[in-house]
């Protein structure tokens, strides 16, 4: 069944509802979160109306969780009793999910509160309870007699919703391990959530953030959400300064991250192995179906692109009139004489319109999540950094956690987290409970999405040429920062497993040397095009997603996917629109390649990575072209 723990979709990113321009700064800068006004912070009042109301029913259901035992041994008995066991492990899955995500969300508006922090670990212990509890059932339905499955589906109308769960146990079977051994690692799921706890309270609590002076006098302290923002500072010297102090002061934690990521990295090693898989990427492809070749395909094929992407770089150097480009160059705004600030009332504006052809039932809901604070919006001490769409309260509505800064890129954030929104909110509205939780491969699918549109829509409103370069260029740092970024991330990530597989170790030395070695390759350090400096080594221990095992690679996949699928509802046509409105109410019925090839698109082949370095290369020919007509007009 599905888990709300892996359900909030995330990416450093902001969103927006609507606010007087004449007090974003005076609000975005307030990081006292009793005095940030409610209408910009989400009410997770809809969830529970209370901690004591939440603690109630937390309390409730964990006295209920041993009635599953009573299906124990008896689930061959008939169809109606395999249903009635399915029923009741889904209606505890859904309450555990809504209370999930109270508790979790609670934790996230301030990683410094310790009861929150409680609440959200013994959300954690009840989910391995429930695991425990339900542990007897998969191994069992595999002891079934051959063709009961099918007989028990024919003849209990109420086991249709759960056809695909039980074929997918079938298809498992080899992975599958006895009752007592199932609840043993259900058991550990407290345990196993360690390395990433650990690591969440030092990068966003406890660490001592660096402080620095800028040029213009100001002395700023380098949390997560103020590197973010400062590191596109575009006085150069600024940004050289902010990133080199933040890496540094992670360099010098570097053995304590790299003790929280090893223990991430065994934990896998552990589950794959205990599994009977070859090695944990498989283990963890397994789960949603997905052929190991699709991620092997991916690495090779942007490796082979790598020229595309040096081509940017190269271009991004001439905007700046740098004679070296360096790592701390690549978030500096391409065309310093624009500046591309939004309020958040324009960026709902301009979100808004831009998804129009999609309907105005898509755009309505849109609109409630300004309007009916599904939305936390400013950053304030201690919340979690980033961005991510919550969508496992599944009787209520989605949520974001956001942190609004008023660069493009935010406005961009806005239309990638409202499109996981709308995808969780069509999903949950469409589909029973057991089906809704859409596969985390095509995650990305919608919110990237929703981007193509929005640049396509201020593309087309836009004539000015420095602007339209401007733009043209922050659609280059999206496909930099998915495309490229996100597989360099998944090559490290391939290779780290791999050397625990071969009993290598992991620390915080050995994953920098692997981090800068490739991060180089990307950037074409030993070619010239970019230099990335000696501290970027420690970068690795700034990204929380290696916290979610093989994850980062589906961000490039979906990115590509949605490319191919977009172009289609862009040029008006109908079907295709219709076929991705039928994808995004399609939660998880189908495994994913399935799902994204009802849509449209076969993420198997070489296609979609293809036409995405096809529209990259289109769009660094329309810059050369602009920049050629400013050139000759000067």
């Amino acid at each position: 069944m599905r888990n709300p723990m892996t359900r909030s979709m995330s990416r450093s990113s902001l969103v927006a509802v609507a606010l007087i321009a004449l007090t974003l700064t005076a609000v975005a800068q307030e990081r006292d979160r009793s005095k940030i006004a409610d209408k910009y912070k989400w009410n997770l009042a809809e969830i529970y109306p209370s901690d004591a109301a939440w603690r109630a029913a937390k309390d409730k259901i964990a006295a209920e969780l041993p009635q599953l035992r009573q299906f124990q041994g008896k689930l061959a008995s008939s169809a109606a009793t395999l249903a009635d066991a399915l029923e009741k492990m889904s209606a505890f899955d859904k309450e555990l999910s809504r209370q999930y995500v109270y508790a979790s969300m609670l934790a996230d508006q301030d990683t410094r509160d310790s009861q929150r922090q409680g609440m959200r670990q013994e959300m954690s212990q009840l989910y391995s309870s429930f695991g425990a509890q339900a542990a007897f059932i998969e191994p069992e339905v595999l002891r079934f007699e051959r063709g009961t499955v099918d007989r028990f589906l024919a003849a209990e109308p109420r086991l249709r919703i759960y056809r695909f769960y039980l074929q997918d146990i079938v298809r498992r079977a080899a992975h599958t391990l006895t009752d007592a051994e199932e609840k043993l690692l259900a058991d550990l799921g407290p345990l196993a959530e360690s390395p990433s706890g650990v690591y969440g309270i030092l990068a966003n609590a406890d660490f001592p953030f660096p402080t620095v002076t800028l040029s213009d006098g100001r002395s700023v302290k380098l949390d997560q959400a103020a590197f973010a923002d400062l590191r596109a500072l575009p006085n150069r010297a600024d940004r050289e300064k902010v990133m080199s102090a933040f890496f540094k002061a992670l360099g010098s934690y570097s053995r304590t991250f790299g003790t929280t990521m090893n223990g991430e990295v065994q934990k896998v090693q552990f589950l794959s192995k205990t599994r009977k898989y070859p090695s944990a990427l498989e283990f963890a492809l397994d789960g949603p179906n997905i052929p190991v070749s699709v991620y092997a395909r991916l690495i090779d094929g942007v490796n082979r692109n790598l020229p595309a992407l040096h081509r940017y770089l190269r271009l991004r150097k001439r905007m700046m009139g740098v004679d070296q480009l360096h790592y701390y160059d690549l978030y500096a705004p391409l065309v310093g004489s624009v500046s591309l600030q939004y309020t958040p009332e324009e960026a709902q504006k301009h979100v808004l319109a831009a998804v129009a052809p999609l309907g105005p039932e898509y755009g309505a809901v849109i609109q409630r999540a300004f309007n009916e604070r599904w939305i936390d919006l400013f950053p304030n001490d201690g919340k979690r950094s980033g961005a991510y769409s919550q969508g496992g309260a599944y009787d209520v509505h989605p949520y974001m956690l956001l942190n609004y800064n008023s660069k493009y890129s935010d406005v961009s954030t806005l239309a990638h987290e409202l499109g996981h929104t709308m995808q969780s909110y069509l999903s949950n509205k469409t589909q029973p409970y057991p089906l809704a939780s859409y596969p985390i491969f095509v995650a990305e699918v919608a919110s990237t999405f929703n981007e193509s549109l929005l640049i396509d829509y201020m593309l087309a409103n836009i004539k000015d040429d420095d602007t339209r370069l401007s733009l043209l260029g922050n659609y280059l740092e999206g496909i930099k920062a998915t495309v490229f970024r996100q597989t360099q991330f998944a090559e490290f990530e391939l290779r780290m497993h791999e050397m625990a597989q071969k009993g290598q170790p992991i620390t915080g030395d050995a994953l920098s040397k692997l981090y800068f070695e490739i991060t180089k390759k990307y950037y074409g350090h030993d070619q010239g095009v970019s230099v990335v400096d000696d501290y970027i080594a420690n970068e690795w221990s700034y990204i929380p997603h290696f916290y979610r095992d093989f994850y980062v690679y589906q961000y490039a996949t979906s990115f590509a996917a949605s490319l191919a699928l977009a172009e289609k509802v862009k040029a008006g046509d109908a079907a295709a629109r219709q076929r991705y409105l039928a994808f995004l109410n399609a939660g998880g019925s189908k495994y994913p390649i399935e799902l994204l090839k009802d849509a449209g698109v076969d993420m198997t082949t070489d296609e979609p990575l293809d036409l995405t370095m096809n529209a990259m290369n289109r769009v660094m020919d329309e810059m050369e072209v602009l920049l050629a007509k400013r050139a000759a007009a000067r």
